[in-house]
């Protein structure tokens, strides 16, 4: 007897309902706890207080305004495990701008898995409509020139230049030191993904 096959259907994308399981406020539905989760750094928790701020780009240059970032990061000494600070985040692109944010602190280096120390840096993951599989990639810090140089991670792009696309840019804003991190899903100065 033959055997019938169903035909494939297309991929699952992250979107449009993006916001709605992930930040349920954002998508203007009512929820039970307050929602800010692009606020790391609350009360007394040690280090240098800092906001990472960017946009997300498409191929075409223009700002993917239903964007949501993750960010994972160490405390200011360079540790997973605090529980005093979660070490986590979301912030979903504004609608009017396509501008992510987070206040957080300053992470501290930490190990890689061979011993090496990695440079001060935050992982990141854009989720997307259109983008199948969320996109992984870090945050270095620009005044971090030394251990940037050293970082194992950094080093193992083979491109030199484009090292340039996981640096963020320090400035300040009305007191507050800012990191600027853009982040271009393609060409001219794609940001380095990586495979996780």
């Amino acid at each position: 007897m033959p055997v019938t096959y169903l035909k494939e259907t297309p991929s699952q994308t992250g979107g449009p309902y993006v916001h709605i399981g992930t930040l349920p406020a954002v998508a203007g539905l009512p929820v039970r706890t307050q929602e800010n989760l692009a606020v790391l750094a609350s009360g007394t928790v040690p280090g240098e207080r800092i906001r990472i701020e960017g946009v997300v780009y498409d191929g075409s240059g223009h700002p993917v305004k239903d964007a949501l970032v993750e960010l994972w990061q160490a405390d200011a000494e360079g540790r997973h495990d605090n529980p005093d600070f979660p070490g986590f985040g979301r912030s979903a692109a504004d609608f009017g701008t396509g501008l992510f944010a987070f206040e957080t602190v300053k992470p501290g280096a930490l190990p890689w898995r061979d011993g090496r120390t990695q440079a001060p840096h935050v992982s990141l993951l854009i989720f997307a409509r259109g983008i199948n599989i969320h996109l992984h990639t870090r945050m270095y810090f620009s005044d971090a020139g030394d251990a940037n140089a050293a970082d194992p991670v950094l080093r193992s792009i083979e491109q030199v230049g484009r090292r340039d696309t996981l640096v963020g840019t320090r400035s300040e804003k009305d007191g507050v030191v800012t990191y600027r991190f853009d982040i271009r899903l393609q060409g001219a100065g794609e940001t380095v993904f990586f495979d996780m």
